[in-house]
């Protein structure tokens, strides 16, 4: 039976309000009658969601019941967070006291002394449990009745998220494109041709694309290749930087569009280059021929595969008859939906099921967003009787129009694809709440796994009886495993919403979250019933354009966001009126994100904003976190990355106790505050400095427990024992990504022996370590846990400055290691089998090699009897300013396609590609 978002909030309100703890808060504030009265009322309310949840698809006054019912849950939770607030201050405000009861006034917020809570929240709660009587008043007018749910499984171990491995059918339509990819079409008069896919929105352009792309023929014929996602911001800028980067695996930055292009022009010149141009929605000739100008430079029978759903602007190119990719055939279709809902691509063994299939297949019209989305929901229910209801759902039949809701025109609403609604209607009341938040994102928005987690338990979306960011983690993967998210094409770290899913959200999100911009006109009173707001950042965003939210009181979130090709460009400013006059009104927000705006200071107000849960400062001019920061109590995720101005922390920052995530990366922080190792809660610290006596030892990360992630160890210089080392415990802790940094000075102060003893004591945890840096480690050998086969995760790893080090550890035994860097390594003077661990099968996964500034460096050979699988799968070697190197012996490299030779020893170029093109093949 479905759940609609409702059930999930009156869930999370009875364990608040059946909470000892809380009964206790209550009772001291002389409100525990009126809370006792709400908590019954909402009761009996609670009876009547699983019926109100069926009707809502076809009632709309069923519908706008359920959506008063929601707002009066959104403020009764405020009120609850507002008791438990007052009462973690008054506990931090006793354990003040007990130490410097002078200091406590100055940090005690004004909002908690000038008036008495109580005196404040009994006439707010009066009228709460009024309105929730009149609600339950009208459910006899309205037909509720209370009716028995039907069992649901809940259990998500059977759920998995697979990225698009099955592709089933176009095998016609890729062989035709194939031949016009790699023929000669003579279409175009330039060195380059547009071929198109042209087709309805989910019918799998993208995945075609990707299937031509990722061709072994293809990817032969074409380098260099490159791949941008377009959408409908056609900004010639961001999409050609796009590109850039993609190819050269660099991110420079340009003033102008004209540097830019000469930049591309260099790359592109003379080859044979392949470009996706993915989800193109312009239809601006100037446009485009303004992006392929450098493009023009190319040699002969490069290709540009444009995605499409509009013919307009290929008209303009020359295409006059352009062929529409169709919908699958009936037998592809099927066998598509059954790889999803069964995991076989047929019927045999669930011959009873199969009539149901193949009705829900002709519902979906062959589209192959719909049936993953519907075979993923139904991939866990193998009875008849859930296929049926899938199938006769009234969903299919129910027409939303050109839905305009509160002001809001949901683009293509009308042509919201009914399998997709029906799978939103399916997910549990937790699971749509999650979705609809991403509405918040503009389409083709690159999401953060790890970042959108914090922002869903910001918002108290994610139950905190159990690790939220786990369940947070476990609720992703469902929604990408039913295909609401898919992995971003040109990096399996980020994810994308398909647009149609986009448009979902956005007709689901209703009148509790608004993505605000410049094309959506929404009426001033309308603004005020909104609880969630995000807006696309601009180069100046000014005051007028949200003056009407002065009235939204209850807004939660105010987040700017940036376009999938915009994450890492340009400069932003915020006008001081939004900071002075707006947001010191908007009391009650949980998450404040202003990320990249060019603003120096953090408003004094900040110390009001009490429920605040998740501030984002990253790349602003901040100079100093002010001292009333340490009120935020609820505070739970602060992230000042890259803010290169600010340089220490207020002292009152240890009042942060459900501080969770801290991150600091690229941020010159000259020291972390003392006691920092006491925050129980914090999960993630991007950087820990070392100090000497009088500042952070390197042993109070033992209270650290629950620390995972990425940490750049600084000063290690500085530890000044290995017990202490040891005392970290880095082998219990779940380190993803772990930098290990001394001082960058070998002066004759440092103590050898020492810090080999500290480093053999820093082992992390092998079974979560995919990326490890060593930066100028002062010891001669290097710990042999660096090479322990048994970081079978391990996936990066880089030894840089280095200098004392004679020998390299047996980096050849890690099963999974991609990228190997070996830079300023002075006393290192002969790599033998050592690097291999005389393992025949050594480097079975390594792809780029990289050497640079090794000055003793002065032979290599990686010859030994029976070792003809090394390096099997290198791709990259570069060997950078060795300028003894003479001596090269490497067997065959099968995969080596690029060899960069720099200022080395005489003959060495000649040496490697005489020894190597005659076993490496034509492609190197």
């Amino acid at each position: 039976m479905a759940e609609t978002i409702a059930t999930e909030l009156v869930k999370v309100l009875f364990q608040k309000l059946s909470d000892e703890a809380f009964k206790r808060i209550a009772r001291a504030q002389g409100i525990h009658n009126e809370l006792k009265e709400l908590k019954t009322t909402l009761s009996r309310i609670q009876d009547l969601l699983n019926d109100a949840s069926q009707k809502e698809v076809t009632h709309k006054s069923v519908k706008s019941w359920l959506n008063a019912l929601q707002h009066l849950a959104y403020d009764i939770d405020d009120v609850l967070d507002d008791l438990a607030t007052e009462d973690m201050h008054r506990e931090l405000t006793l354990e003040s006291r007990a130490i410097i009861c002078s200091k406590v006034r100055k940090l005690i917020p004004s909002c908690c002394t000038n008036f008495s809570l109580t005196h404040r929240l009994s006439p707010k709660l009066d009228s709460i449990n009024r309105e929730l009587e009149n609600l339950e008043k009208q459910k006899t007018d309205l037909g509720l009745l209370k009716i028995d749910e039907k069992p649901r499984n809940t259990s998500r171990r059977s759920e998995t998220s697979l990225p698009e491995r099955h592709v089933v059918g176009r095998e016609v339509e890729k062989e035709q494109l194939l031949k016009k990819l790699l023929g000669d079409d003579g279409s175009s008069q330039d060195n380059f041709s547009v071929l198109p896919i042209v087709g309805m929105g989910g019918v799998g352009k993208t995945t075609l694309a990707r299937l031509l792309y990722n061709d072994t023929k293809v990817q032969r014929h074409f380098e260099p290749k490159a791949w941008v996602c377009v959408s409908d911001d056609f900004d010639i800028f961001k999409i050609s930087d796009t590109i850039l980067q993609d190819v050269t695996k660099e991110n420079k930055k340009f003033k102008d569009l004209n540097q830019l292009q000469k930049a591309l022009t260099e790359q592109f010149k003379d080859k044979r280059f392949l470009l996706v141009v993915d989800d193109v929605w312009s239809e601006n000739y100037g446009d485009w021929e303004n992006l392929v100008r450098p493009f023009l430079s190319c040699a002969p029978g490069s290709r540009i595969i444009m995605t499409t759903r509009k013919e307009h602007l290929l008209k303009q190119i020359g295409f006059h008859n352009v062929d529409r990719l169709k919908s699958l055939s009936n037998e592809d279709a099927l066998r598509l939906f059954a790889v999803h809902a069964l995991g076989v691509d047929n019927f045999d063994s669930h011959t009873t099921l199969k009539p149901q299939g193949e009705g829900i297949v002709k519902k979906c019209g062959r589209l192959p967003l719909a049936l993953k989305a519907i075979g993923r929901l139904l991939r866990t229910k193998t009875d008849r009787e859930d296929w049926d209801d899938v199938l006769n759902s009234e969903i299919w039949d129910v027409e939303i129009g050109n839905a305009t809701e509160n002001g809001k025109d949901v683009e293509n609403s009308d042509k919201i694809v009914p399998a997709l609604r029906i799978s939103y209607h399916e997910l549990s009341a937790d699971l749509k709440q999650l979705f609809a938040y991403c509405s918040l994102f503009p389409k083709d928005f690159l999401f953060d796994k790890e970042e959108l987690v914090s922002l869903w338990m910001a918002e108290g979306f994610l139950n905190p009886s159990k690790s939220p960011e786990r369940l947070g983690r476990e609720y992703f993967e469902i929604l990408l495993s039913r295909s609401f998210f898919q992995h971003a094409p040109n990096d399996e770290s980020l994810f994308i919403m398909h647009d149609l899913m986009n448009d979902l959200a956005t007709f689901v999100a209703g009148e509790f979250f608004l993505r605000f911009d410049n094309h959506m006109k929404t009426k001033t009173e309308a603004l005020a019933k909104y609880r969630h707001m995000s807006f696309t950042r601009e180069e100046y965003v000014g005051y007028q354009k949200f003056e009407a939210f002065k009235g939204a009181k209850s807004l939660r979130t105010f987040l700017a966001v940036s376009l999938g090709v915009d994450k890492d460009w340009g400069y932003f400013y915020l006008s001081s009126k939004i900071l002075d006059d707006l947001l010191p009104e908007l009391t009650l927000l949980r998450v404040l994100s202003l990320s990249r705006f060019q603003i120096s200071e953090v408003p004094e107000f900040i110390d009001t904003l009490k429920h605040l849960r998740y501030l984002n400062l990253s790349r602003t001019n901040i100079k100093e976190l002010p001292e009333n920061v340490g009120n935020l109590y609820n505070l739970q995720t602060l992230i000042v990355t890259k803010c290169r101005w600010l340089t220490k922390l207020p002292k009152s920052f240890l009042n942060l106790k459900r501080l969770r995530h801290f991150d600091i990366i690229d941020t010159p922080l000259e020291k972390l505050p003392l006691g920092i190792g006491e925050l129980g809660s914090l999960q993630t610290l991007t950087r820990i400095i070392i100090e000497g006596d009088d500042g952070f030892a390197i042993n109070e990360l033992k209270g650290l427990t629950n620390l995972h992630g990425e940490v750049s160890l600084e000063g290690l210089h500085k530890v000044q024992s290995a017990k202490h080392a040891r005392e970290a415990n880095l082998s219990l802790k779940k380190i993803t990504g772990l930098e290990l940094q001394w001082v960058n000075e070998f002066d004759g102060s440092r103590m050898d022996a020492l810090e080999e003893e500290v480093l053999n004591e820093l082992k992390p945890n092998s079974d979560t370590l995919k990326t490890l840096s060593v930066v100028s480690y002062g010891g001669t050998q290097i710990s042999n846990w660096v090479g322990d086969r048994s970081f079978h995760e391990l996936v990066n790893v880089s030894i840089r400055g280095c200098r004392k080090c004679t020998s390299l550890p047996p980096f050849g035994l890690l099963p999974s290691l991609k990228r190997l860097q070996i830079q300023g390594m002075e006393e290192v003077k002969i790599i033998g089998l050592e690097l291999t661990g005389n393992d025949v099968n050594a480097f079975c996964s390594l792809e780029v090699l990289r050497f640079e500034d090794m000055s003793g460096w002065e032979g290599w050979s990686t010859i030994n009897e029976g070792s003809a699988a090394m390096f099997p799968c290198l791709k990259e070697l570069s060997i950078i300013n060795c300028p003894q190197l003479i001596n090269v012996s490497l067997q065959a490299l099968p995969s080596l396609k690029v060899i960069e030779i720099d200022r080395c020893g005489d003959g060495v170029l000649r040496c490697l590609v005489q020894g190597l093109h005659m076993r490496c093949g034509e492609e190197l």
